[in-house]
């Protein structure tokens, strides 16, 4: 099943910056060859469900082996059935829409 997911990962017990937690991130998503887009708060990332949450799962177990004591993981998730859309197509139809007006 294709997932749409939006992520965002806290890492707690690491000092102010949780910028090289969210880098290491990335990099599980590229590494995994998945789809993704990061924003101020959070990552899209698009995929199978499998591999999609594989990563997630790997994202917790390195920043733990990196030192994060504590991990919360904020996502939301959608899945659809009646045809194939991806996190591009969803952009492109709400342009579409702000071009016509």
């Amino acid at each position: 099943m294709y997932v749409l997911i939006d992520i965002m990962v806290s890492p707690s017990g690491v000092g102010t910056s949780i910028s090289p937690y969210v880098a290491m991130c990335q990099k599980i998503f590229e590494e995994a060859g998945l789809t993704h887009t990061m924003h101020g708060y959070g990552t899209n990332v698009e995929g199978e469900w499998d591999e999609v949450m594989a990563a997630v799962k790997r994202c917790h177990e390195d920043l733990h082996d990196a030192g994060a004591v504590r991990i919360t993981s904020h996502m939301k998730l959608g899945t659809r059935t009646d045809r194939d859309q991806t996190m591009a197509d969803k952009v492109t139809s709400v342009q579409e829409k702000l071009a016509s007006n």
